[in-house]
């Protein structure tokens, strides 16, 4: 173990370490088109540990002071959405998107968003988490989640003291995330990502000056909470919040959604997350729908298979080989 000094940073890199060129094939491969520069007068090196959990890529990098650029050339329409949660372990770095410039120090956090231009800059030798996940697995819209990239997270005040430690020992712990269980872990990593950007949105429009959007985030939390009531409806979603279908209509409309495509969503991850899940690995599939409200076993496989690619026992399956492969 050779350490890199910058200032008062110092962190190990393991022999032997990734040269750029090297580095930038595997982030391109694994992330999304970026351009990766060495800053002037310093060598790049940089190790990388990272874990694959359910379609979640977690990063945990050491490198030397470098650039990331994604240009709105490098960004296709046709490209997987996702976002990004960078957790700073040590040393500096700069996120920038959306006009907004976050000044990371060790235990702060900060989301950006793949579908739009962005810059991370480490002035010096440092270390990171990054979390990448789809946008499919986070209930918060683009516009929601705008109004908070770029944004500090810092792990001294509000829920990042609770929230951001969570993330500072994933980090350090990737060998670990392996096994049946760790589908538990990401999913408990993706649900405290999302609290800190609710409250976040939330506190940002204490007194909502748009009351559609007000409005969307009331009835979504409605929704979530019955997404195992089969009866629930678009009219009985309306009815329950003293609104018309039209005006509900419009609700989703504003974020982009219909009601029951959003339903539906939510619906076949909640299951997804079952099918993965220990503690139901002796439960029917069928059981795992009807536990989120889709009864019609036939309709349900159809569905998941459109999501998915993958017929729902054959998803189960595939992952338990998975697993079984990871920790052999």
């Amino acid at each position: 173990m050779h350490p890199t000094r910058s200032d008062d940073v110092v962190v190990s890199f393991p022999r032997p370490a990734t040269d750029l060129a090297t580095w930038r094939t595997v982030m391109r491969c694994a992330m999304v088109p970026m351009d990766i520069e060495e800053l002037p007068q310093v060598a790049f090196r940089g190790h990388f540990q990272y874990a694959d959990v359910d379609g979640v890529l977690l990063f945990q990098m050491a490198t030397t002071a470098h650039v990331v650029r994604r240009s709105q050339a490098a960004i296709s329409s046709s490209d997987t959405r996702y976002y990004k949660m960078s957790l700073q372990l040590a040393g500096q770095a700069y996120l920038e998107q959306d006009e907004r410039i976050a000044e990371l120090h060790p235990g702060d956090l900060a989301i950006y968003d793949t579908h739009r231009p962005y810059t991370l800059t480490f002035p010096e030798t440092s270390q990171a988490l990054v979390m990448i996940i789809p946008q499919s697995k986070v209930s918060l819209s683009p516009e929601q989640l705008s109004s908070v990239t770029a944004t500090v997270f810092p792990s001294g005040g509000g829920l990042g003291r609770m929230i951001n430690p969570f993330f500072v020992e994933l980090g350090k712990n990737l060998e670990h995330l392996t096994g049946s269980y760790a589908s538990r872990l990401v999913r408990s990593a993706v649900d405290l990502m999302e609290t800190l950007l609710v409250q976040e949105v939330d506190s940002r429009f204490p007194c909502e000056t748009s009351t559609v959007r007000y409005l969307g985030r009331e009835v979504q939390d409605y929704i979530q909470e019955h997404l195992s009531d089969a009866d629930m409806t678009p009219a009985s979603i309306a009815a329950h919040h003293f609104i018309s279908l039209r005006h509900l209509y419009t609700v989703f409309a504003e974020e982009g959604h219909t009601v029951s495509a959003w339903i539906r969503a939510r619906r076949l991850e909640k299951i997804r997350r079952d099918l993965t899940d220990p503690l139901y690995s002796q439960r029917a599939v069928s059981w795992i729908a009807s536990k989120w409200g889709l009864h019609d076993a036939a309709h349900f496989s159809r569905v998941f298979k459109a999501e998915y690619g993958v017929a729902p026992s054959a998803y189960r399956r595939l992952h338990q080989q998975h697993q079984l492969t990871a920790v052999g």
